[in-house]
């Protein structure tokens, strides 16, 4: 009989979170941060489609923690994907979707090789995207898949 009581109160729960989930936030429940933040969107809030209620509500709160460095570096970022072309945002979610789904240990070593290259000085940066630049199709493919096998012992 116990179980059933909590079994019960468990699904209450859930139905009750689901609920709550599906009506997304009334703009006066936001924190007083999150209204200054978001208020030009303020007059189309009701509108938006609760899911997409609860990623800004969110979003705005990552932003209310930043420091201003941080900041400023997704200020550049969202301006980068504002300027991109449709055909340029959806080739950018194919290749997030395509990180996703690599093993965490093959995430980790391209982070890591992205983050030696990020501190190499600027000169060799460039020259590196020139280097590739200057390769086939089929010979950047070759490094591609090359770049993707995982390490071998020894080497």
């Amino acid at each position: 009989m116990k179980a059933s009581k909590f079994v019960v109160l468990g699904l209450a729960l859930f139905v009750f979170a689901g609920a709550l989930h599906a009506q997304g936030i009334a703009w006066q429940d936001l924190s007083d941060a999150q209204r200054q933040l978001l208020a030009p969107h303020e007059a189309r809030w009701s509108e938006l489609d609760p899911a997409r209620q609860q990623q800004i509500a969110r979003g705005a709160e990552r932003w209310l923690e930043m420091n201003g460095r941080d900041r400023g570096q997704a200020r550049d970022r969202f301006d980068i994907w504002r300027n991109m072309t449709d055909e340029e945002r959806a080739a950018a979610r194919e290749r997030y979707q395509q990180f996703q789904r690599l093993p965490q240990s093959e995430r980790d070593r391209l982070i890591d090789v992205y983050r030696r290259y990020r501190t190499m000085p600027p000169e060799r940066r460039l020259e590196l995207r020139q280097r590739f630049r200057e390769l086939t199709p089929e010979q950047r493919q070759m490094l591609r898949e090359r770049r993707m096998r995982p390490p071998q012992p020894g080497r």
